[in-house]
């Protein structure tokens, strides 16, 4: 099951959806540019193609992971194959862009418990 998150979830919430795979992980994408984000699903671009469906630009979507036992300045990576984008900037699957990692991070934590 994947969410579209546009309102604060809760730590249960986050947990549920970790649930279906990964246990003690969520894939996730953001829409930067939204300022929301799709958790849950087996790979990145399972969420990635729902915020796509809803409305979302591909050049605005970047995929991350959060790690629920671990502390909130270490809790998300910054690593997914939809982060591969050459004509973006960006060579490899970890989001190289500080600013970009930046504006994730405030979307999580305003929209994860």
């Amino acid at each position: 099951m994947i969410k579209i998150i546009t309102e604060k979830i809760t730590k249960l919430e986050l947990e549920e959806l970790a649930k279906e795979f990964y246990v003690e992980m969520v894939k996730g994408v953001a829409d930067i540019e939204k300022g929301i984000i799709a958790l849950g699903g087996e790979w990145h671009i399972d969420a990635n193609i729902v915020l796509i469906d809803d409305g979302s630009k591909q050049e605005n979507l970047w995929g991350f992971n959060i790690y629920l036992n671990k502390e909130k300045s270490e809790m998300l990576e910054y690593n997914s194959l939809i982060n591969i984008r050459p004509k973006q900037g960006n060579k490899s699957m970890e989001i190289e862009s500080e600013e970009i990692r930046n504006k994730i991070f405030e979307i999580v934590n305003k929209l994860v418990e």
